[in-house]
């Protein structure tokens, strides 16, 4: 059990996986956030009731966004010591520095990785803010000269054994030392949203000195500079990841350590570090990680890659977004998949309104694939707008989209759209591209674990179907499996070259006259939400069987081939090492892992079958959890949809209207 007195803590619901070996070993144990007020009184309680006390404080690599916004922690440090950034006293990280033993080369090679992620994803604290502007360093020369500012009232300040003169002698030095150099002062980021109070806006103003009051990403800021000054903040600690000198005038958990040329000194801090190990110490032993999609503990790197992908996406929308054609239900799946700390997203009925709003801003019209026609293109085309396409992705949800089953997957592309092979589209440039891409060892890793979770736990675009009972085949018959696909489907209009289910049907007993062959109808013609049913009597002209509500996950796992005309069935009996004969155009096709009845003459590269995963699974869409209210990975929606709570759903009277829409059609109304 936990007593705490901080609301922040109160907030924090993954508390107890940050805490899970603590909670293995004390019944009782009180916590409290860093030094604040409410940490004091913790204390106390904690010394009155002889209880055990641990101090936490959010760790290096936080979150997307500001923690004064609400944004939850993936990172805190747990210390039972005192806290890092009180260089009166020590602290486990301090311990941990002044001790050997634990340098070991796993662990240094871990450390070596994880900075080279960070920096390659320009990932800090927080994540939240662009790339820093071109403007700043221009064509000043070396040495440039970055002088860190910080909150008033912040604890590491007092508690770095500096105050608000420092600040003001930090900055009178760095113009000292160098007279001619460009002097840069960075103003925090809580000031910037302001949240807080800084020290250096005003006085630096006053000399003459240039302030970025600008957010921008700390990395790609620090990365123009050469020099870099700081009292106690995390910044000059990235400064040296990136290799800067840097000046501390505080005492800082990096300094009194060989690193930085220090204007304290603290007697404790007694061994030589190199970076590595801090980074080591800091980032992988002291500070602590959860994912929040999962629940529960993770290492460095999955909180990494949790936010690069965060990050990554927040960058891609940092736009104007000019919705137009979107249904009343598809509009919030649309504002999520859009959101961005520096985007707007606005709606429009009407497509000319929403052209002249995307010309006179800027921006991108974004528009449901199924709903830009030539017209629509057209006049993109000619105003050069950027038109974005969006549609549901692979792995979408448990249970249909017009049952208004919010997804958790979608694709935005920015060029054509996936099962249109009539134009290029993102995934094909991915694919085309994936044997040369840069990350491609790490990307196949993933792809390979990836399908194996979906393997394991018969996961595919819907998820639907729970009939537990399969009805015999026959011993010794090729099994063959037709999925029936919606017949006036985009995906169908576009790349089905005018086949329907049953010339699928047809071709596929002309090929195979002794097979065994089921079909299986579209769960949404099924459920009575599109049109399109194929008569059972006509079906089983050509088929053996016809099997609804089977899990389509185990079904593929009893089969031997599928014949398809676009069907997503193909891409899933690929993962499961089915084989596959495409009549269409899918996205899997012409890649060298399908026959095909078609020819593909843009698709030049022969994929192996992780390659396929990584560009369409990993690559191209994008995840987001409904729960957190965060992007994700493709990893995190699967187990995410294999929580009992999973699946998230519209309201209740909108399916209800599906339902009887589905009633109405049957009734040849």
């Amino acid at each position: 059990m936990f007593k705490y007195f901080s609301s922040a803590l109160k907030c924090n619901q993954f508390l107890g996986a940050f805490l899970t070996r603590e909670s293995q070993l004390v019944r009782t144990m009180v916590v409290g956030w860093g030094h604040k007020s409410t940490a004091d009184k913790a204390r106390r309680y904690a010394t009155q009731h002889n209880l055990p006390y641990i101090a936490l404080e959010d760790g290096f690599i936080r979150s997307l966004d500001l923690g004064c916004k609400g944004a939850q922690p993936l990172s805190l440090v747990v210390d039972h010591t005192g806290i890092y950034y009180d260089a009166g006293e020590p602290s486990d990280l301090e311990n941990l520095l002044n001790v050997s033993g634990w340098e070991t080369p796993e662990l240094m090679e871990s450390a070596r990785c994880a900075m080279r992620d960070i920096i390659r994803h320009n990932l800090s604290k927080y994540n939240h803010a662009p790339d820093a502007p071109t403007w700043v360093w221009g064509e000043t020369p070396a040495p440039r000269v970055l002088v860190l500012d910080q909150t008033v009232g912040d604890a590491s300040v007092t508690l770095g054994g500096t105050d608000e003169h420092t600040f003001r002698a930090m900055l009178e030095e760095a113009l000292t030392a160098y007279p001619l150099s460009q002097v840069w002062v960075k103003t925090h980021p809580d000031v910037i949203a302001g949240k807080k109070r800084g020290y250096l806006a005003a006085y630096a103003a006053g000399r003459g000195v240039r302030v970025i009051a600008a957010d921008c990403a700390p990395l790609s800021l620090l990365a123009g500079a050469d020099v870099v000054y700081t009292v106690t903040s995390q910044m000059g600690f990235e400064a040296l990841m990136l290799g800067k000198e840097v000046h501390c005038f505080g005492m800082p958990f990096y300094a009194g350590w060989g690193l930085t040329r220090d204007r304290l000194t603290c007697s404790r801090r007694k061994k030589q570090r190199n970076l590595e190990e801090i980074f080591a110490a800091a980032y992988l032993l002291y500070a602590r990680y959860v994912n929040p999609i999962r629940g529960e503990r993770c290492d460095i790197h999955d909180a990494i890659g949790l936010l690069a992908e965060q990050r990554g996406q927040n960058e891609r929308n940092r736009c104007f977004h000019v919705c137009v054609g979107f249904r009343w239900w598809k509009r919030p799946y649309a504002r999520a998949y859009l959101q961005s700390t520096g985007g707007q997203t606005v709606f429009y009925r009407n497509a000319k309104r929403a052209v002249y709003d995307v010309w006179a801003k800027g921006g991108e019209l974004v528009a449901w694939s199924s709903g830009v026609d030539a017209a629509l293109q057209k006049i993109c085309d000619d105003r050069g707008i950027r038109l974005t396409r969006m549609e549901d992705g692979f792995i979408r949800s448990v249970g249909l989209g017009s049952d208004f089953n919010w997804p958790y997957s979608l694709v935005l592309d920015r060029k054509g759209i996936y099962y249109d092979p009539s134009r290029p589209s993102e995934l094909e440039d991915i694919l085309n591209a994936m044997p040369e891409h840069p990350d491609r060892t790490a990307l196949l890793e993933r792809a390979v674990a990836l399908r194996a979770l979906i393997l394991e736990n018969g996961l595919t675009k819907y998820n639907t179907g729970f009939r537990a009972v399969l009805p015999d085949f026959p011993q010794g018959r090729n099994i063959i499996l037709v999925p029936g696909q919606v017949e006036d489907d985009a995906s169908v209009r576009c790349g089905g070259f005018g086949m329907t289910n049953l010339d699928v049907l047809r071709i596929a007993r002309e090929a195979r006259p002794d097979a065994f062959i089921i079909y299986k109808p579209h769960p949404d013609v099924e459920s009575g939400n599109r049109q399109g049913a194929l008569p059972d009597a006509t079906a089983l002209r050509y088929a053996d069987s016809i099997l609804r509500d089977f899990p389509m996950g185990r079904l593929l796992l009893l089969v031997h081939e599928v014949h398809t005309l676009t069907s997503q069935t193909g891409f899933e009996a690929l993962l499961r090492g089915v084989r596959v004969f495409t009549y269409g155009g899918p996205f899997y096709a012409g890649w060298g892992l399908t026959e095909d009845r078609q020819a593909f003459p843009r698709r030049k590269t022969r994929l192996s079958l992780d390659e396929l995963v990584a560009g369409a699974l990993l690559l191209y869409p994008s995840y987001y959890d409904w729960q957190t209210g965060n992007f994700c990975r493709a990893e995190d929606v699967c187990c995410r949809l294999l929580q009992p709570d999973g699946q998230m759903r519209g309201r209740v009277w909108a399916r209800l209207a599906t339902v009887a829409r589905g009633f109405l059609r049957r009734m040849g109304r």
